[in-house]
């Protein structure tokens, strides 16, 4: 299995300094700053990058999770917030809530809640954030 990358660069202080975060693939760069992550300015930061790969790691191996079940998906839409909270001294990502969508046939609503949960607790990404509160909403479109 490939090993995946990324860099960041910050320079300067916390509050008036600045950075970049860049996939390995090259297929995202992006500034981040003291700004875009604990208020509402310009640019990215860590935890809309994590929640950016909590959602497509929970909506591929949803789907995993559903063609192995007999049931074939024909779309899965798959939102995640992501919340940092001042804890003690420092921060803390506390809480990633997902909401999912999917258009599934022939699936009924319990199988529909039990494949979601079990793909909430299974995901590589959900795995990795084991010590966060990952809450999981999940609805069946028809």
């Amino acid at each position: 299995m490939p090993v995946r990358k990324a860099e960041a660069v910050w320079e300067g202080n916390l509050v008036k300094g600045k950075g970049t975060m860049k996939l390995g693939s090259g297929s995202f760069e992006g500034p981040y700053s003291f700004a875009s992550r604990f208020e509402s300015g310009a640019g990215t930061n860590p935890e809309e990058l994590i929640g950016a790969a909590h959602a497509g790691c929970f909506s591929m191996a949803f789907s995993l999770f559903l063609e192995k079940a007999g049931f074939s998906p024909e779309r899965i839409h798959t939102y995640a917030k992501v919340h940092i909270d001042k804890v003690g001294e420092g921060f803390k990502i506390t809480t990633i809530e997902l909401e999912t969508q999917a258009k599934v046939s022939g699936i009924d609503e319990k199988k529909f809640q039990e494949l979601a949960e079990a793909t909430k607790k299974g995901c590589p990404v959900s795995v990795a954030l084991a010590g966060t509160e990952i809450r999981l909403k999940a609805t069946l479109l028809s």
